[in-house]
């Protein structure tokens, strides 16, 4: 178990360097975790955003192609979710029952499942953009008999706006550094992952706030 637990810790510190990462594996494997992160549920803790926009920075200098990188990853983002969705279809109330595993937080369903609750179909589009939680809102979904045709209108609407809005932001802010890209390119992608997680982060904060006013 330990030699496993290593094992997935690198993979995890590869995967959490993005500019690493697309320099190794090009335009297949952003497809890959592109469709990984949003269609399976071992794919939460797959860098996405941080990704999308580290591959707009490439191809600001030049070292990726920009339609090559919206129609593909665009594809993959609304591919994933619909396997995730079809995935909450045929396990229903059976996730809700799953146990914990080295791959699986019954935590994360849950807090999805909230975030459903409230905010209903806009959830498809809106949890694109927070981290954990785009990855298991459509199979959410799906585990709640939502409408696969209003559903596929979400998921198209929700694809596009992320993937385009990361990479683009990206690409301009490659534009607009210029030559000092490669300077401050860390630094943008720490700073982009830090506010991908902040509504995870306040999230937290308030639960424990309530935890602790409850004692």
């Amino acid at each position: 178990m330990d030699f496993i637990q290593t094992i997935f810790q690198f993979i995890l510190s590869v995967l959490n360097n993005p500019i690493y990462l697309i320099q190794t594996v090009g335009y297949i494997g952003l497809i890959i975790i592109v469709f990984a992160e949003t269609g399976l549920l071992v794919g939460f803790f797959l860098p996405g955003d941080s990704l999308l926009i580290a591959a707009g920075l490439f191809a600001a200098k030049g070292d990726m192609e920009i339609s090559i990188l919206l129609s593909t990853l665009t594809v993959a983002a609304i591919v994933g979710d619909a396997v995730g969705f079809y995935i909450g279809k045929k396990l229903g109330v059976m996730l809700y029952n799953k146990e914990d595993s080295f791959f699986f937080r019954k935590k994360h369903i849950m807090y999805a499942h909230e975030f459903y609750e409230k905010h209903g179909g806009k959830t498809i589009i809106i949890a694109r953009f927070i981290p954990i939680i785009r990855t298991f809102a459509p199979t959410v979904a799906g585990a709640a008999s939502m409408s696969y045709t209003r559903f596929v209108t979400f998921n198209i609407v929700g694809g596009f706006l992320w993937v385009w809005s990361m990479i683009l932001g990206g690409f301009y802010l490659g534009r607009i550094f210029g030559d000092k890209i490669n300077e401050y390119i860390h630094f943008l992608i720490i700073g982009i992952i830090f506010i991908s997680f902040l509504p995870i982060l306040i999230k937290w904060v308030k639960s424990k706030s309530i935890e602790k006013n409850h004692v």
